[in-house]
């Protein structure tokens, strides 16, 4: 089979020929599937749905009514406003969706309601097919702490903890001394890394609890947590299962989803680089045991820690379709969307075990709203420019364009970007130069961090452990807000400059043409001075300066020539607002050349202003109170994680904006700090 076959994901009927009569134990007939998600997911679920004949429907919140898989569907039902929990997570509004459509089935995505058991019982109490395992498999695994136990009965190898039903902090405190440390401390429901608190020391433990309790009941409803030894440095190894009705259970290899950040997958691939035939074999019966003591029917995943020595250990199952199955497909030549659909109609398992068969290798990265440059922070903002390159060897799933608002409402992941190859370099090579190419413009990703990442020699030559972005990214340029490139201002400077609608250039001399402007980046300013002759433009600031040579211009993209380098870049002018991508990095530039200079530096330390938009979740600020440095004042929420904003300086609390609960703005002003001199002034 070509690459090119298996990057189109041929149907399973034309791998292992078509479902015969006698593979059925019942038929559940469904006709139209209702997707209960947004984004990629739902996009994937409907190209798969359409293609086997189903019709399909969509449900939106109010800030998603022109989202992508809005307009791929046949129908779509708006389910409530921007919130999450007022839309995708109203279990009665997507009931209500798939009754008006006459939806029989519906396909739960990945998050939302994909792992509440809840919903999958509300599908059965109105005669709709969830497309995936019962409920009581989905509460049992939902549950850290009784899937734990499960597991252990089972005789599946789990990590040394504790797991009982007694969650008073001082019972955790206490326990936590018999595990010892390191420790981790776990949310019992959810995943994602919300939640989860690595803990090094005692005296560290109680205030994690606390922290990771909270994110868990924001998150996930529940606040239980469970205790594991932190398995330092290990590999993440997951098995793809699938079961049917009939009993029948495989597992179609192995992914590593190693490459982590807080938890939260950043690399994921197939097969592993680091599992042998062996350890694939135990650890693929392992799952399977792990699916067969839950009466599990579906797609699943079952996670593993993997220590150096090749010992395994049980982490987690999820009860769904993960967000790296593209790469599992490509190394099968199978799609997951399609069995699971064969399986919700009561047919058998297309495959038996010795029938699967891996071939070639498969890489995928998640491209983010986020800026690695500010500690990874969730981003919001219009996307203006999205390109993508279309050739042999890489799938881009997606369901954004151009025009779309990336909201503090929903998960900051845009797209996967995946790759196929025969051999895992060759993967690696045509996903790092596919992420090059990408073009998103208007809102910051982790793009250039992505490329560093694929392009580190540690990933290179498969050394890569959970540890991996700690010891090789924490100090790495591509996460810190390095000097800004001549050549990056000179790009932007030259933009500017080719739009006259931002006013006529104010020439300081007659010959040669000088034209001086004013940028803001990252909150700097920057004088730049462009001296103009014919297509040359000669660009100095802060006693930096290089030449470029305009070769063409267009709406979003230009070329130019910078040290007999010829090269292209992508932008897009918004008000007075620039956002240009010119290959090291994406920028928000602000042309301030005609503001009146400030009076004086304001004294951003004595602030404490939303990171984004978001709502609050916890205050320790209260007007009086002294204040040190780093101390934390006030926790919010946004894109699913919870961020602590800390006092920038010494003083004395004399606002108090926020309140648990309000929702805020990006740059609102929550707490103002007088420093000490001010205090002590006014005394």
């Amino acid at each position: 089979m070509s690459s090119e076959q298996m990057m189109k994901i041929q149907s399973s009927d034309t791998q292992a020929g078509a479902i015969q009569p006698h593979g059925l134990k019942k038929q559940n007939l469904f006709h139209k599937i209702l997707i209960a998600n947004r984004g990629e997911i739902a996009v994937r679920v409907i190209r798969t749905a359409r293609q086997m004949g189903y019709r399909t429907v969509a449900v939106y919140s109010e800030a998603d009514k022109n989202a992508a898989h809005v307009l791929a569907a046949d129908q779509a039902v708006c389910v409530g406003p921007a919130s999450v929990s007022e839309s995708y997570l109203m279990i009665d509004n997507i009931i209500a969706a798939a009754h008006k459509t006459q939806a029989d089935a519906i396909h739960p995505g990945y998050g939302f309601l994909s792992e509440n058991p809840a919903f999958a019982r509300a599908c059965a109490a109105a005669g709709i097919q969830f497309i995936g395992p019962d409920a009581s498999a989905i509460e049992l695994m939902g549950s850290k702490r009784l899937s734990k136990e499960a597991m252990l009965d089972a005789g599946v190898p789990c990590i040394p903890g504790y797991q009982g039903a007694e969650q008073s902090d001082q019972v955790l405190i206490e326990k936590a001394a018999d595990v010892g440390f390191p420790i981790m401390v776990k949310a019992s429901a959810g995943g994602g890394g919300r939640g989860m608190r690595l803990v090094t020391e005692q005296g560290e433990l109680a205030a994690q609890i606390k922290t990771a309790r909270s994110e868990a009941l924001s998150a996930f409803g529940s606040g239980e947590l469970i205790l594991e030894r932190a398995v330092l440095a290990p590999r993440h190894i997951e098995i793809q299962i699938f079961a049917d009705s009939q009993g029948n259970t495989v597992y179609l290899g192995e992914r590593d989803c190693s490459i982590q950040r807080r938890h939260q997958k950043v690399v994921e691939e197939a097969p592993s680089p680091f599992v042998d035939e062996g350890l694939r074999e135990r650890m693929g019966q392992a799952a399977v045991s792990a699916a067969k003591a839950c009466g599990y029917q579906g797609a699943g995943t079952v996670e593993f820690l993997v220590d150096s020595d090749k010992n395994f250990y049980f982490l987690e199952m999820n009860t769904r379709l993960q967000v790296e199955h593209p790469v599992t497909e490509l190394i099968t030549g199978l799609d997951l969307v399609e069995w699971q659909l064969r399986v919700a109609a009561g047919e058998m398992l297309p495959l038996t075990q010795e029938d699967v068969s891996l071939n070639g290798h498969a890489i995928e990265v998640r491209l983010y709203a986020e800026d690695p440059r500010q500690n990874f922070m969730p981003q919001t903002g219009n996307i203006l420019v999205w390109q993508y390159p279309e050739r042999e060897g890489i799938r881009v799933d997606h369901g954004i364009h151009c025009g779309d608002t990336v909201s503090a409402h929903y998960d900051p992941m845009l797209a996967k970007v995946i790759a196929f190859g025969p051999d895992r370099a060759t993967a690696a090579r045509r996903l790092a130069s596919a992420i090059e190419d990408i073009q998103l413009v208007g809102v910051n990703t982790n793009k250039r961090f992505l490329l560093n990442v694929l392009r580190h020699p540690a990933f290179i030559n498969a050394e890569a452990t959970t540890a991996f972005i700690e010891q090789h990214f924490t100090e790495h340029a591509s996460t810190q807000n390095t000097a800004l490139a001549i050549g990056t201002l000179a790009r932007a400077a030259m933009i500017y400059f080719q739009h006259p609608s931002f006013g006529q250039p104010s020439w300081s001399s007659a010959a040669p043409q000088v034209y001086h402007i004013t940028l803001k980046i990252n909150e700097q300013a920057h004088a730049v001075q462009i001296q103009k002759q014919e297509d040359s433009y000669l660009v100095k600031s802060e006693a930096q300066e290089t030449e470029l040579t305009l070769v063409s211009h267009g709406a979003n993209q230009a070329v130019v020539i910078e040290e007999g380098i010829r090269q292209g870049f992508s932008y897009a002018l918004q008000d007075k607002t620039l956002f240009l991508d010119d290959g090291s990095g994406h920028y928000r530039i602000d042309d301030i050349t005609q503001l009146p200079a400030s009076v004086s530096e304001q004294n951003a330390s004595g602030e404490i202003n939303a990171v984004m938009d978001g709502v609050i979740v916890d205050v320790l600020a209260k007007e009086g109170d002294a204040v040190e440095a780093g101390q934390l004042m006030v926790v919010m929420e946004a894109m699913k994680m919870e961020h602590q904003l800390k006092a920038l300086s010494t003083g004395l609390v004399t606002e108090v904006r926020a309140a648990i609960g309000q929702q805020v703005k990006s740059k609102e002003l929550l707490v103002t700090i007088s420093s000490n001199d001010d205090t002590h002034s006014d005394a």
